[in-house]
Parts: structure tokens; C-alpha cells; sequence
């Protein structure tokens, strides 16, 4: 990961801006540079992964044009050959292109990146500037602004951004601001047209996209690490990348001691595919500690993140203690695609439909979010093959009536996916879902919630009505949220609202986001 950071306000002394962009250090710990522009500041901190050599450090400048990016461009050298007729690039990094590209096509080429990304562009001669985001917000954008005036500030994390605007926000993904207006380029969670492919076609091609999306992450000049669960997300992308590679895998899982359910399938799935496997102990005090600096870096008050961020980032802090590794695969997004234990009860397709859309919508929020702050704030970057724009775009357009559960086992399309070619022992590809903050350990959530217990009293939900946009409603959620507002005063609008199930649908209305409340949990987590 890296860290991008500009403020378009010439109010700003140098030493402010610093200071403020300095917070997301830990993105880009490799170095650092500042840009002063006629209205105003860039900052970036880089993490190093492709074009290790200085030269690939940013801001990069061409034709009075100045460019700071945080992403990865997947077949960036193609579009380099383009280029090459008219520039001379001096560095092998893949964000180079974006200056020539833009030059060549303008906010177009923005549908023409297949990338994680989140950009500034700034031109000095028109002092006009672009900035941009990924269609699914793998990687983080913030924009700030203040109500008595028309500055704008963009960072990738909100903490560098509050001491400095009124509001905070999240960058709308998919969309790119331009004379301070919002443009939307591509709204990937809607699909434009159903397909009506029978199941062997599509199960198919979904093995076909997962696989490429997966391959086209294993590009990097660093050390790739893989994040193992032993459920059938990560397992598959663990046992793809394995087929792929020429040399053992590094796999990394995590747990609770006395209950850790996950290390064992997580070992079983290493041992079938022959990686190099290592394993986490957490103990009851880790998670306490670990809980405020965790909600720190993630800047959520949502308890599902929160959660499940526990586990991913002490695995990470490990990983970067541990190894020289600085990227790491994983798992997300597919939960949103293909659906979650709570989605088995939805009551037609065009209702599981509607959910995946929000789900994808809003996952920069949520998953993508934990993803990132638990593997950037440990100096590594993140790379998830689940979004890869070609398999969203083409698992969102796959007629949902395909996508209901009604083959009595829950992301059934993706399993079939992967029944031939040895991917998986049997009992792991078709293993019931079970959460990740569940699977560490059911013991984790339980140490949480009891610590939560002794801190608040009867009078909890006095306290509780203290916050709105969303209120809280049980000590846990209280105890995530009086962390949140230590750091980001009433800034609650930075995420929309609780991840919870549907609570229209029956058998969804409950307090309580894990699957273990649901009565559909049966086998999941055991």
C-alpha cells in the first residue's frame, strides 16, 4: 500500500500538511516525499512493490502534469507499449502511465484501467485537478471540505483529513471528481444485462475469471504472503495461487488458543496443496489490547468490522514482524457476490439480487475497508482476487435465480466451479460458512462482549442514546463506539450504517450480525 495525500487550500502552511499526511506514515513507510503546487499540497509515502528503484517513486511529473496514485495496474505494460510512441517513461512502476494516458484519453481512461486504485491529478497550467477511485474502493479515498469555503482536501485515510475539514467522507468508488463535482464512470455493483448461460457455462466461466484474477495479482517485485482461514475462500484462492506459482506458498492463518476452529481446516488445506504454513495463537489478552488501536486504524464503529479486523490484524502484525513479505491475498468479496448464510433466506431472487447490489455498493465500508487497514497499517498492501473487475462485473450479470440456495448448500456456483482439477479436498470446497471472526475462535467475540459487560452498566442504553446516525444498541456496540468518537468526534457519517442481515426478511430480524444467531447456522464453524 501507499499513502496519497492533497489539499487544494493555500491556507495551509507546509508544516500542517505534513504533520496531517505523516498519520498514514505506515502505508508507505519506504519514503516519503512533498509537492508544493501553486493552490495548495501533495504528499505521498510509498510502499515499494513494483519498480523498487527510486525511480518509481512519486509524485510523478510530466508536461507541467503532476500524479500521485495508491493502486496496482494489472496489464499496465501493454498500454506501456502504447505509450512508448510518444513518452519516455523513466521508471518501471505501472502508475507512470497515468499521466500519458490521461493526456491521450482524458477521464475515459479511467474505465480503461483494469486496477485497484485511488489518484490525484493535478495540472499547473489550468490548476485544474482530477481525482479518482477503483469502481469497488479496494483502495481507500477520503475527501474533506469545510462549509464557509471551497477548499477540498483528499487523503487515504479520514485521519488526516479531520483536523482540517468540517466533513469527512468516503470517495464515492467507480466515480472521479473533476471541477468539484462527482462524475460516475462506472457503477460496477449494477449489472447493465442479465445473462441466461445454463450452469455449466457459467460455473465455468467463473472459474475461468477467478483464476485469471488471481494470476494477474501474482505480478509483483516483492514477496507475496497469502492469508489461509480454511474456509473456501481463501482456501481457493491459496490453492489457485499454488498452481500458478513455481515455488511453495506462504500461507499464514490465526486463532484462539482452546478454540480456534479455523487452524484445522486451514492445516488441512496447506498440507493438500503443500504450502509453507505457518500458525498464530491469540490469547484472550491480545484481542483486549489489540481492540482501540484496531479501531483506530480502521475508523469504524461497526461491530461485524471490528470483529473480524481482530484476528486479521494480529496475523499481520505477525507477518510483518516476521517475514519480509509485503503483499498479501486474500479473501474478500466473495461472501457479497455469491452470498451469506443470511441470504438463504431471502424470498426471490430479484430480493438476493437487490442485497448483492447494496453489498457491493457499500463494501468499501465494510470488508474492503478491514482489509486494508489491517494489512496497510502492518506496511503491507493487500490484493483481492474476488474483485477483480472482470469477475464482479460478470458474477453480478449471472441470472440470480441461479444464485439462490437452492441447492441446499450455500455459494453453490462457486463450489461447482472448482470440482474438477484438484483444488480442494471435498470437505473443504463444499464446508459450511462460517465468519471469520466465529471461526478464530468463538471464545473471541465472547471475550469481547464480556469485557463490554463489565465496563457498562444497567444504564448502558442511556448512554447509548447519546450517539445517532446510528444509535447503538448493546454494550459491545457502545464500547466500539466511545473508542470511534475518541478519535473521529462526530464523524459517524463516515460509514453508513451497522452491517447487519436484512431485517425485512424472516428469520433475518436480529441484534446480532454473526451467522451463530441465524437458525440456519447448523454445521457452520464446527
Amino acid at each position: 500500500m501507499c499513502s496519497i495525500f492533497g489539499v487544494f487550500d493555500t491556507s495551509l502552511t507546509k508544516e500542517d500538511v505534513i504533520k496531517e499526511a505523516n498519520k498514514t506514515v505506515y502505508r508507505g513507510p519506504d519514503m516519503s516525499r512533498y509537492f508544493e503546487i501553486p493552490n495548495g499540497h501533495l504528499v505521498f509515502h510509498r510502499l515499494a512493490i513494483m519498480g523498487l528503484n527510486e525511480n518509481g517513486m512519486q509524485p510523478f511529473v510530466l508536461n507541467d502534469k503532476v500524479v500521485l496514485c495508491n493502486g496496482e495496474i494489472y496489464g499496465f505494460r501493454k498500454l506501456k507499449e502504447e505509450l512508448k510512441k510518444d513518452y519516455t517513461f523513466k521508471s518501471e512502476s505501472d502508475c507512470e502511465i497515468l499521466i500519458p494516458l490521461y493526456e491521450k484519453y482524458g477521464p475515459m481512461m479511467f474505465n480503461m484501467l483494469d486496477s485497484e486504485f485511488a489518484m490525484i491529478l493535478y495540472d499547473m497550467k489550468t490548476n485544474e485537478y482530477i481525482v479518482a477511485r477503483d469502481p469497488i474502493g479496494i483502495r481507500p479515498l477520503f475527501y474533506g471540505y469545510n462549509d464557509n469555503d471551497e477548499s477540498y482536501g483528499f487523503a487515504s485515510e479520514a485521519k488526516s483529513l479531520i483536523n482540517l475539514y468540517d466533513h469527512v467522507l468516503p470517495f464515492p468508488p467507480g466515480c472521479y471528481f473533476f471541477q468539484k463535482k462527482f462524475i460516475s464512470y462506472n457503477e460496477i455493483y449494477k449489472p447493465k444485462l442479465y445473462n441466461n448461460e445454463d450452469i455449466d457455462i457459467v460455473t465455468s466461466k467463473i472459474r475461468k475469471y477467478l483464476i485469471s484474477g488471481v494470476e494477474k495479482r501474482l505480478d509483483s517485485d516483492s514477496k507475496i504472503g497469502y492469508l489461509l482461514s480454511g474456509g473456501l475462500d481463501s482456501s481457493l484462492i491459496c490453492s489457485i495461487a499454488s498452481k500458478l506459482s513455481k515455488d511453495k506458498i506462504k500461507t499464514f492463518a490465526i486463532g484462539m488458543e482452546g478454540d480456534a476452529i479455523d487452524l484445522k481446516y486451514a492445516k488441512e488445506v496447506a498440507d493438500y496443496i503443500h504450502s509453507d504454513h505457518h500458525e498464530v495463537i491469540m490469547k484472550p489478552s491480545d484481542v483486549i489490547e489489540a481492540l482501540e488501536h484496531i479501531i483506530y486504524i480502521l475508523e469504524t464503529y461497526d461491530i461485524t468490522t471490528i470483529r473480524a479486523s481482530v484476528g486479521m490484524y494480529l496475523v499481520c502484525k505477525y507477518i510483518h514482524e516476521n517475514t519480509d513479505i509485503k503483499v498479501l491475498l486474500t479473501g474478500e468479496i466473495s461472501d457479497e457476490l455469491f452470498g451469506y448464510k443470511y441470504t438463504d433466506f431471502a424470498p426471490n431472487a430479484y430480493e438476493f439480487q437487490c442485497e448483492a447490489e447494496k453489498r457491493i455498493k457499500e463494501i468499501h465500508m465494510y470488508d474492503v475497508l478491514r482489509a486494508d487497514r489491517c494489512i496497510s497499517s502492518n506496511s503491507m498492501e493487500s490484493r483481492v482476487p474476488f474483485g477483480d473487475l472482470k469477475f464482479v462485473d460478470y458474477v453480478m450479470s449471472i441470472n440470480p435465480e441461479l444464485k439462490l440456495n437452492k441447492y441446499n448448500k450455500g455459494k453453490y456456483l462457486l463450489r461447482k466451479a472448482f470440482e474438477d482439477g484438484d483444488y480442494l479436498p471435498k470437505d473443504i470446497l463444499y464446508r459450511e460458512k462460517a465468519a471469520f471472526s466465529d471461526a478464530v475462535g468463538h471464545s473471541m467475540v465472547d471475550y469481547i462482549k464480556k469485557y463490554a459487560e463489565e465496563k457498562y452498566g444497567d444504564d448502558y442504553l442511556e448512554i447509548c442514546k447519546k450517539y445517532s446516525n446510528p444509535t447503538p444498541f448493546t454494550k459491545e456496540s457502545l464500547l466500539y463506539r466511545e473508542i470511534f468518537e475518541k478519535y473521529y468526534p462526530n464523524r459517524s457519517q463516515m460509514v453508513v450504517d451497522y452491517w447487519m442481515p436484512n431485517k425485512n426478511w424472516a428469520g433475518c430480524n436480529v441484534n446480532d450480525p454473526s451467522a451463530r444467531v441465524l437458525s440456519n447456522y447448523g454445521d457452520s464453524g464446527k
